[in-house]
């Protein structure tokens, strides 16, 4: 068995996904990189084939018809034999030093007493023509160099998310918690940082910078007016958020820090879509906002009511157009200072 399996969604990416592997190929035979072909009209697929057949014992090249990026994730994690399992975007690469010590740090775990269900690590933001790159952190909030639980946990920033870029889950964990995301959905990153999460037990920070998230593509999905252009899918996935903490509310509620980080989570990508559709400016837009709320508001109360009168709701739902204004300013100066899109 391999100690880690990397999934790596690719969709034309002809471009750039060689940097994402070579820097993957350094972790040697202890890892499994998957890369998943998803219906590519470039030469994707035959660099995938290259690649397997330069390193048959480390790299899998999967072929499949477009699905989306959640599809990409499904079969990568279908395919996955390592005890570990990670995501990594094709147009994103790691830093040996830290991906080292990471794949030491699963070493030492793999042959100790306690079961390690998430790798928690440090990513950079590697943004273009970015003077200084924004490195997101967690050594405020969590634990660093041992095993340590929910209960254990401090206080998140605001700004300060667990992402799909931070985090290795034990691979069985994923399979037995039944995680499938959405096809032909983009923003599903979130989904896969969501939903696990009430079946890890055991965490482990290490404060190393390894994940570079590049961000600078015209076409990337993170893109500010890409976004706007692709609301519905935002709003998709919020919903799905907020289904999965109802649905699951008992469960949840029985380990308070955790639910307080899932809410938070929750808040912030539903102030995203707010905001969105207040930068998007029609009146259908405005609509689609007031009925986000009106479903938060019908599914559970108590929760409109901590997400609607919080800071952030408060900002989000100001009246009229110098209220919507004033959103967007506020966006604007938190995007600012948390680097994100």
């Amino acid at each position: 068995m391999k100690l880690l399996s990397i999934a790596i969604p690719c969709y034309n990416s002809q471009n750039y996904m060689r940097k994402c592997v070579e820097s993957l190929l350094t972790g040697g035979e202890d890892v499994e990189i998957l890369l998943v072909d998803d219906g590519s009209a470039d030469a994707t697929g035959a660099i995938a084939d290259e690649y397997a057949a330069e390193y048959p014992g480390i790299v899998k090249a999967i072929h499949q018809a477009n699905g989306g990026h959640g599809a990409a994730v499904n079969t990568g994690l279908a395919h996955a034999s390592g005890l570990y399992f990670k995501v990594v975007d094709s147009d994103d690469w790691v830093k040996e030093s830290a991906y080292q010590s990471i794949l030491q740090t699963l070493r030492e775990m793999a042959g100790g007493k306690a079961v390690l269900d998430m790798l928690i690590s440090n990513f950079v933001y590697e943004k273009e023509g970015a003077k200084k790159n924004k490195v997101m952190k967690y050594h405020h909030a969590l634990p660093k160099d041992q095993i340590f639980t929910w209960e254990d946990v401090r206080h998140f920033h605001k700004g300060q998310y667990i992402l799909m870029h931070s985090v290795i889950f034990r691979t069985k964990l994923l399979k037995e918690c039944g995680l499938k995301l959405p096809e032909h959905t983009f923003y599903v990153d979130n989904l896969y940082v969501f939903e696990p999460l009430p079946y890890v037990r055991t965490m482990y920070y290490l404060d190393v910078n390894f994940y570079r998230y590049y961000i600078g593509r015209e076409d990337q999905s993170v893109n500010e007016d890409i976004m706007i252009s692709r609301i519905d899918q935002q709003i998709k996935v919020n919903k799905i958020m907020l289904d999965y903490l109802v649905e699951n509310k008992a469960e949840i509620c029985k380990r308070r820090k955790m639910r307080m980080y899932m809410v938070n989570y929750l808040e912030i990508i539903t102030v995203i879509s707010s905001v969105l559709l207040i930068r998007s400016g029609s009146e259908e837009s405005l609509e689609k906002k007031k009925e986000l709320w009106e479903c938060i508001k019908q599914k559970d109360f108590l929760l409109y009511i901590r997400l609607r009168y919080g800071i952030m709701g408060n900002s989000m739902n100001l009246p009229g157009k110098g209220g919507r204004k004033i959103s967007v300013e506020a966006y604007k100066i938190c995007r600012r200072f948390f680097k994100f899109n």
